[in-house]
């Protein structure tokens, strides 16, 4: 069982003791990948946590960009929480349908956005349901409340930072992507990439992070995983996988054994494989 964090990780049982305090805004960041031919915000009306709301990690990103949910204007996360009803002094807590997949990006997005006080659900709505925890498909009311946003830039990192921290070693470069994909094995789902990883970064599936039920290893655990791969956590990190979803989960893990100086790169994979410019590597190394 985790050990309750409302600024990291919270249990079911934690979440179940705490539904009806009223600052507790609980938050829906189920998402997809596009060849799981799965509808969030469909599942989420059919069956949501009581009073969650429905974070849509496609709508609240820039779309400006040609890259996939990247990170939004301050003004547009603002306008969207507000509109959602969370904001200052509200304690956030963010499930998805997976277990623990696409929530770790919306609790990422929040601490980048200056907000601490939030929490991902551990296992996730799976966990919340097998235990007999209730459900519903209302859209619940919501009245506004603004919140305040002091972005932390040294949080997230672009491709001529990435490149520059891949030349100089600097950094601990940690790849969330499946083994065959990292090592350049097999093909990236998303048309046009190449095939491989950003030279010199390490290998930290994000599965291997989780236990079987979907939840978050122990610290210990989380440690053996991250000294297994060979990760220098005397370095500050940098994280990175297909779109910057799971990559969030490595930033979740890091920042629950103590490493607070880690950031996401927000293009991953999806930009730096179809960058002509930067080099790829591929099989371990």
């Amino acid at each position: 069982m985790a050990h309750d964090d409302p600024k990291t990780l919270v249990s079911t049982g934690w979440l179940a003791d705490h539904l009806k305090d009223p600052d507790l805004r609980v938050l829906d960041g189920t998402w997809f990948m596009p060849a799981d031919g799965r509808d969030a915000r469909a599942e989420y009306d059919a069956a949501h946590i009581p009073g969650a709301r429905f974070f849509d990690i496609d709508d609240i990103s820039d779309h400006r960009s040609d890259l996939p949910h990247m990170v939004p204007s301050v003004e547009k996360f603002m306008s969207r929480m507000r509109s959602m009803g969370v904001g200052d002094g509200h304690q956030v807590v963010v499930y998805d349908a997976q277990g623990l997949f696409s929530a770790a990006r919306v609790w990422w997005l929040f601490r980048l956005m200056g907000q601490e006080n939030i929490a991902v659900l551990d296992g996730g709505l799976p966990k919340w349901q097998a235990e007999g925890h209730p459900v519903e498909d209302m859209s619940p009311i919501v009245r506004d409340r603004h919140m305040t946003v002091r972005r932390q830039n040294q949080m997230v990192k672009d491709v001529t930072q990435v490149s520059a921290a891949s030349k100089l070693g600097d950094y601990s470069i940690l790849d969330a992507r499946a083994p065959g994909r990292f090592r350049g094995e097999e093909p990236e789902p998303r048309e046009g990439l190449r095939s491989g990883h950003i030279p010199g970064s390490k290998n930290v599936h994000y599965r291997r992070l989780l236990n079987d039920d979907g939840t978050m290893k122990g610290p210990n655990g989380l440690r053996a995983v991250l000294d297994e791969v060979g990760v220098d956590l005397g370095k500050p990190a940098i994280t990175s996988c297909g779109s910057g979803v799971t990559a969030a989960i490595i930033n979740l893990a890091l920042e629950r054994i103590g490493k607070t100086d880690h950031a996401l790169y927000d293009g991953s994979w999806t930009e730096w494989g179809a960058f002509p410019t930067v080099p790829v590597a591929t099989g371990e190394d």
